[in-house]
Parts: structure tokens; sequence; C-alpha cells
């Protein structure tokens, strides 16, 4: 059997002296699409910041495997040249810098060698402008400058279609979205997961309408206290959380 694309297993995460995590195992192969559902504060944001390296997001204990390779050994800038990418949840404004700019020089420091010539970028970058619904003036503008919370989402999005990533970790992407935005987001992850793995981080259930997950995990206190299919987000969006299981009791999923 193939080695995983990443393996997390029991993993404690500290974050200014709080102990956030709290005893966390996952798997993910290639082509699967893992949803990660729950409260504020269950700890989702902290898990994603954890495994791009952030210097705040302490792993304490446990061990993170991506591509067979203890994580820890690779410097935030190498996980990203191994194929890893981070949606952030508020993406920042960067004035001054233009948008074509910023990602062009993205795919260039990301995929390195195997960064595409800049007319075959050019068209690349076409493609996947009109596929999110994207103006071509969008790349004149400051990177996020003014931005409404759509046309970050769009051009975290368009960023990751360029960058093509075996690993794409997306918090909280559909957070004040709208749904024809949704279903353009959705539609960006769903091209992405054809080749590669991501972990989606959400509150509700309706971005997962509009993909397929593998799995679902609803993460309480640090912990996942239940793993499913679709229907577990079903189920979590009728009843809310109060009736999952306790953090630590989680079903496992082989």
């Amino acid at each position: 059997m193939p080695v995983p694309l990443l393996s997390i297993e029991d993993i404690h995460v500290e974050v200014d002296g709080n102990h956030v995590i709290k005893g966390l195992s996952l798997e993910m192969r290639k082509g699967e699409i893992h949803a990660i559902m729950g409260r504020n504060g269950a700890g989702k944001s902290t898990l994603a910041h954890a495994l791009m390296g952030h210097p705040d997001y302490e792993i304490t204990s446990g061990s993170v495997r991506y591509l067979g390779r203890p994580l820890e050994e690779l410097e935030v800038w190498e996980r990203a040249r191994a194929g890893m990418f981070l949606s952030f949840q508020y993406p920042q404004a960067i004035p001054g810098v233009q948008v074509g700019t910023f990602l062009r020089k993205s795919v260039q420091a990301v995929r390195g060698d195997e960064a595409p010539s800049n007319k075959e970028l050019r068209k690349q970058m076409k493609e996947a402008m009109a596929a999110l619904g994207v103006d071509r003036s969008f790349l004149a503008r400051y990177v996020n400058d003014g931005f409404s919370g759509g046309e970050k989402k769009r051009l975290e999005i368009l960023q990751m279609l360029l960058l093509s990533p075996q690993l794409a970790i997306l918090d909280e992407t559909d957070s004040g979205l709208d749904i024809d935005t949704l279903r353009t987001v959705a539609t960006g992850i769903n091209s992405v997961a054809e080749n590669s793995s991501c972990l989606v981080i959400t509150h509700y259930q309706r971005l997962l309408d509009h993909l397929k997950p593998t799995y679902v995990h609803v993460m309480i206190d640090g912990a996942i206290a239940k793993v499913g299919g679709p229907e577990l987000a079903l189920e979590v969006e009728e009843k809310g959380y109060d009736w999952l299981q306790p953090a630590g009791t989680a079903e496992v999923l082989s």
C-alpha cells in the first residue's frame, strides 16, 4: 500500500502555553477530501497552523509525517516547496504588491524548476481566472487591499490552482461567502482534489454540499470525537455538537 500523504499520530499542540490539541490522529491519502468540523475553539485552525509550521504553534508530542518524512525536518518554505498549501481564514492585505506579480512570484518560488514559462503561466492564470469568475482587472489590484471577503477567498483559491499543491489545507475558506462565491470556491477545491488531497476546515454543512468529502471528522476540545462519511456533516447540522462523544473516545476508521 502506498505511503500516506499525511500521517498524524497522537499530536498535542500548545499555543502561548495553552494546551489546545490533545491527542489528535488522522491519516490522508492522495485524492481524498477530509473535512474537519467543530465549534469555535475546538482546535481546528490550530491544527492548520501547526501543520504549516507557524512558530507560535508548538507540537509538543506525537508525530506528523508528510510523504513518509517527519514534518519537523521541514522549514515552512520547504513544506511549501514539498507541495503543502494553506488557505488562510483571514488573508492579509499587501498594499503596493499587484496580484499578478504576487501570483507569478509565488509560483516561481514554490514550484522552482517545475514552474511553467511566463507564457504558459499566463495561459494557466487565464484559465483559472475564467473558472473562478475573476476579471482580468483583478491582476492589477494590490493583494487583498480593499478586497471583499469573497474576493479574498477567490484569490486564495486562484493561488492554490496555480501552485498545484499535493496537500491543500483550507481554513474556513467558506466563512462569510454568498452562495455563488461558495459554489465557485468549491469548484476550485474539487479541481485540486482530483490530483491532490484537501483538508477542509469548516463550521457548516453548506460547503460540503458542493464537495464530496471522503471523511468528515468532528473536533471537540482539541481531539477528534467522531469520524464518518458525508452523512455525519448532515447529522451535525441537524443536531449540533452536544450529542457527540467526549474527546478521546473517537471511533477509528481503518
